[in-house]
């Protein structure tokens, strides 16, 4: 499989403040990659280096089979790109800006209209006077109407509603299925888990893990609390497989689930259950699952 952006020990310092250390990834056609983490863990800064927008202080990155430093004019007109903080001319129209950007890069305004109209985006106001989720918009429809073969999208779900996000999601699918590769920084686990094939984990700087969607579920996990009509004892379910966390109070359980709940739900259901309440994993929660398993398989490497 062709990879379509591939980096190599990709290294930024701002003086001595840490950027993003050693990164190494390959990312293949047609895949949707999400990069997650908190913000500050250096997402911004990897997007910055691919486009050439800042420099490396050491490593390297292609995309499209260019150098992201001597053919960065040539990737910047290929790649359709959405930075996190979209900022732009406040005085023009939207479709002032849009057709701005089709005179530049040569294809016509078809493709905006559709995607404005998706987006419920009225091109006739200035972009001074929308809120900042049609701005969102504007920049949403500006990285994908040029039909780029890679986009770029830094925290492209930020300031949209819920309806919009589950629109935005449904475009990524289509384009995924079309063939086209997607490079999404997010902080929202849910948001990556709708949309992308593998997952790249960063934290300080540095990837922790890259994983497949399905591998990463696994992984993570799962705060499940259960109700139940008598009282019930911690011992019944301390060292069930992927348990941790057990919390009994009389009638009350609360714990961690790292991947499936079959040996809680089946230990459960030796008691009556009145209510049973989970909660989707949070992005601390799966660095957690990491950390900790990084942890016990050191201590048992001492051991």
């Amino acid at each position: 499989m062709t990879e379509l952006i591939i980096t190599t020990g990709l290294t930024k310092f701002y003086g001595e403040h840490r950027g993003v250390i050693d990164i190494d990834l390959g990312i293949g056609e047609g895949e949707v990659f999400g990069l997650l983490g908190p913000n500050g863990a250096g997402k911004t800064t990897c997007i910055r280096l691919f486009l050439d927008l800042i420099h490396p202080t050491s490593g390297s990155a292609t995309l499209l089979g260019l150098d992201s430093r001597a053919d960065s004019v040539r990737i910047r007109q290929a790649v359709g790109y959405l930075p996190g903080d979209f900022i732009t001319y406040e005085k023009l129209t939207g479709r002032d800006l849009l057709e701005y950007f089709v005179n530049l890069r040569g294809h016509g305004m078809a493709r905006a209209e559709s995607l404005a109209e998706r987006f419920d985006l009225d091109l006739t106001r200035k972009i001074g006077e929308l809120s900042r989720g049609n701005r969102q918009k504007v920049g949403l429809v500006q990285a994908f109407m040029s039909d780029p073969r890679l986009l770029v999208l830094d925290e492209p779900t930020s300031a949209l509603d819920p309806l919009l996000q589950q629109e935005f999601h449904r475009l990524v699918l289509e384009e995924a299925a079309a063939g086209k590769t997607l490079f999404i920084s997010s902080h929202m686990l849910s948001e990556v888990e709708i949309i992308c094939d593998r997952v790249g984990i960063i934290r300080e700087g540095s990837l922790v893990a890259i994983e497949e969607i399905a591998t990463l579920r696994e992984r993570a996990l799962t705060r499940v609390e259960i109700e139940f009509a008598d009282s019930v004892s911690v011992d019944d379910f301390r060292g069930l497989d992927g348990v941790r966390d057990v919390f009994v109070s009389d009638r009350r359980l609360t714990c961690s689930v790292t991947g499936t709940v079959d040996s809680l739900i089946k230990a459960a259901s030796r008691h009556t259950v009145v209510k049973i309440e989970s909660a989707q994993p949070g992005l601390e929660e799966v660095f957690l699952a990491y950390y900790n398993d990084d942890s016990e398989k050191e201590d048992s490497g001492a051991a």
